[in-house]
């Protein structure tokens, strides 16, 4: 069963007073509510007061693949479990390009979630430069050749997957509903050959500059199950009127 999901990534984004009040408002907020899993990929610092709240679920932006250790600055999955997260964000081109994140090293964390069965979004998408060159389905399917498709039918119901062509990434240039679809479509397809059905069943967001203006249009691909949401999730009110668009 594909889930419909609208997945709020705050990035590097808000103070506590500002997590607290966004949040406040979004429970305040009445519509729309029962036509997505809505989640919130917050910093690492906002998330344990978050899970307490206990009114959506709660993820994080990244994670170390190790249990314990001498990494500093990083988080394990054993720490995000015991706070109650109850999924994390694999492989965003922003960590893929500023933080040198290789396929190995997500394949190393996609594996860790599956040793704890925590649920994971794992990201994938092209640059400008190759998708201008007709390589992006190939580039892709590299991306979830190495990451993805050695795991077992099992270890699916932990994946979502966000296609996020890193050119529509913050720039406010959107892919056309075509070339979303056509991305969409492929990855469908490349997990449908790997896994059966199953794989065809898992739900596959979009992230790309998606707003109130051009949801409706986005979440109408039939190969689209929602949203990866960035700057727009800034905002309480234009985060949860993208439901509508379903």
């Amino acid at each position: 069963m594909r889930n419909k999901i609208l997945a709020a990534n705050w990035k590097m984004n808000l103070t506590a007073s500002e997590a607290h009040d966004w949040l406040v408002e979004f429970n305040e907020l009445d519509s729309d509510k029962n036509k997505a899993e809505f989640r919130l990929y917050a910093p690492n610092i906002f998330l344990s007061d978050l899970v307490k709240s206990q009114t959506m679920h709660i993820g994080a932006q990244n994670v170390h693949s190790s249990d314990f250790g001498a990494f500093t600055g990083e988080v394990s999955i054993p720490q995000l479990i015991s706070i109650g997260v109850q999924s994390v964000l694999i492989g965003h081109s922003e960590r893929r390009t500023y933080f040198h994140e290789s396929d190995a090293i997500l394949k190393e964390k996609v594996d860790a979630c599956c040793k704890y069965e925590l649920p994971f979004v794992f990201c994938c998408g092209e640059s400008l430069e190759i998708r201008e060159k007709g390589k992006h389905l190939n580039f892709i399917n590299a991306q979830l050749s190495a990451a993805i498709l050695h795991l077992k039918k099992t270890d699916l119901s932990l994946l979502t997957i966000a296609y996020e062509p890193i050119w529509a990434i913050g720039t406010g240039q959107t892919a056309t509903t075509d070339q979303i679809n056509e991305v969409h479509a492929f990855i469908r397809q490349v997990l449908r050959e790997s896994f059966g059905e199953n794989g065809a069943n898992v739900s596959i967001l979009y992230g790309g500059s998606v707003n109130p203006s051009n949801a409706k249009s986005i979440f109408a691909c039939p190969d689209v199950d929602g949203g990866l949401i960035g700057g727009a999730s800034l905002n309480a009110s234009n985060f949860l009127e993208l439901a509508s668009s379903f």
